[in-house]
This record gives C-alpha cells, structure tokens and sequence, in this order.
C-alpha cells in the first residue's frame, strides 16, 4: 500500500471511529488529517485534502481547537493561520476524556445529584425501585469520575499497569 493510499485509508477509519464514539464525521476526519500531517496546515489544505467547503472546515477547526485537540498558528510573515494537532496519543486519550467528562458526565452527575434527595414514602414501590435506580446510577456515575480524575493525573505506565492489573 501507498502512503497516500494508507493516509486515506487512516482518515477514513478514523472517522468512523469517531462517528461511533458520538463525534461528527468530519470532526475526526480533521483530527485525522492533522494527526498524521507533518507540519501545520491551512484552512485552504484541510478543504482540499478532504473535499469540504470552507464553512465546513472553518466550523470543525474552531470545534477541534475547543475540544483542546488543535490548536492554531501564524507563520511569520504570512496571513494565514496554520493548524496542527497534538501527536501524543495518550494526550489526546486524556483531552478526549476531559471533553467527555465535562459535556457528559458532569451534568449527569449534578441531576442524579439531585434526584437523590426526592422525598417519597420508602414502603411505596414505584418511589422504592426510583430510589434504588438512582442511588446504583449515581454511585456508577461518581465511580467512573473517579477512574476519569485519576487518569487525569496519571502517567500512562501507571495508569495502563493498573487497569492491566485489574485484569489479571
């Protein structure tokens, strides 16, 4: 296989990935190009090198550089802004991660949070099984926040010895 060939195949399988983890397609494809191009491209490149129009590449550059997973430069010099994307797979595991934590998991957490504390009669069964449900969700939730903080500040031989750990 061709590396162009390969680089498109790359491009593609990761945004599908992407697609399937919740991420919009061309979102990861972006990634994707960045991820694997050897120096900063422009807005112009990425529009090209994918087949997207500017307002697409322009929406997904500013999304990827919220996401903490691009950031921008300037060449000096030159008008044009360059883009590039972090290559340290564990960095971005970990920003993917806080990303997620954030959008999903902490806004859960503040209404599980808040439904724990429903008052209700404890010998009705509907209030029983509501209670129940909750309070098992809440301490998953307050779980996996755990495992996610400690990843956070985690180096990665650490972290994968101790989930690989787990395992055994």
């Amino acid at each position: 296989m061709e590396l162009n060939e390969a680089r498109q195949k790359f491009i593609e399988a990761w945004g599908k990935i992407g697609s399937e983890w919740g991420i919009n397609r061309t979102m990861a494809q972006v990634h994707a190009l960045l991820l694997i191009a050897h120096e900063p491209l422009t807005t112009e490149q990425v529009m090209e090198a994918l087949s997207i129009s500017r307002g697409n590449a322009n929406m997904t550059l500013r999304d990827l550089i919220d996401w903490g997973l691009v950031e921008k430069q300037h060449k000096p010099g030159e008008r044009k802004e360059y883009f590039f994307a972090e290559k340290d797979t564990w960095k971005i595991a970990k920003q993917v991660a806080q990303e997620r934590k954030k959008r999903e998991l902490d806004p859960m957490i503040k209404v599980l949070n808040e439904l724990s504390v429903v008052k209700g009669d404890d010998k009705d069964p509907a209030y029983k099984t509501f209670k129940t449900s909750v309070t098992n969700i809440n301490k998953l939730a307050k779980n996996v926040n755990k495992g996610l903080e400690s990843m956070f500040k985690a180096e990665e031989s650490w972290f994968w010895g101790s989930i690989f750990k787990v395992f055994k």
